[in-house]
């Protein structure tokens, strides 16, 4: 999945002389968490988040008058605070590098560039909803965990004996056992009719079925060859 397939192209942009209370607003009656900030002539020149707002507000403990206080944050332009050094993806970008950089960046939105024009908008939010629809979490799936060595065609020989069965699996992925070398598990989703067929199908298969947490994984573990 590619960031240009998902990102939001109804754009809510400010310009950088906006107050505070203007941006606040305009945040308030959109619903949204960020600004992007755009000069005369369209190009991006900041980002404003929510909490960038919250922090640059006077404390509650101020001894300002309401009218007080908003007359001196109107003052105040969102230039002062937002974030100029901005970090962007291009439409090509695919969802899990951008969850890499949010997380690595620690932050939650990605302005979308094509070349130099501002095209889109991705958030935190956007990228969770895919990578759940990607897992395929639901009510009527079944999850189960499989650990297999690190070999040619163990996700084949898993594969395999669901087929066999005319067991569809409805996700899948996996990620090496760091504590583990050479050891991967594999975690799928069964329609939740299957799920008792899918585990009796593994198991008669040499395979040990793991279907909720487990402090010790040890037992789970596939046997040295």
């Amino acid at each position: 999945m590619y960031i240009g397939r998902i990102m939001r192209t109804d754009l809510i942009t400010v310009a950088p002389e906006t107050s505070l209370v203007d941006a606040r607003d305009l945040i308030e009656e959109k619903k949204i968490d960020h600004l992007l900030v755009v000069d005369k002539h369209k190009k991006l020149v900041g980002i404003v988040s929510d909490r960038d707002l919250k922090q640059n507000w006077a404390s509650p403990a101020t001894s300002l008058s309401v009218h007080e206080l908003n007359y001196l944050l109107q003052k105040v332009s969102v230039k002062m605070i937002m974030t100029k050094a901005v970090v962007t993806v291009s439409p090509d970008t695919t969802i899990e590098r951008a969850a890499y950089i949010m997380q690595t960046q620690d932050i939650s939105s990605l302005p979308v560039m094509e070349g130099e024009d501002l095209v889109g908008i991705i958030t935190s939010t956007d990228v969770m909803a895919v990578l759940l629809e990607a897992i395929g979490i639901s009510d009527d799936s079944v999850r189960l965990g499989i650990f297999v060595g690190d070999s040619i065609g163990a996700l084949a020989e898993v594969s395999g004996l669901l087929k066999k069965e005319g067991i569809n699996i409805q996700s899948l992925f996996c990620w090496p056992e760091k504590n583990y070398r050479g050891v991967s598990q594999l975690v799928m989703r069964v329609a939740g009719i299957d799920g008792d067929k899918a585990i009796k199908a593994l198991t008669d298969g040499g395979f040990k079925v793991k279907t909720r947490y487990e402090k010790d994984i040890v037992p789970f573990l596939p046997a040295e060859k």
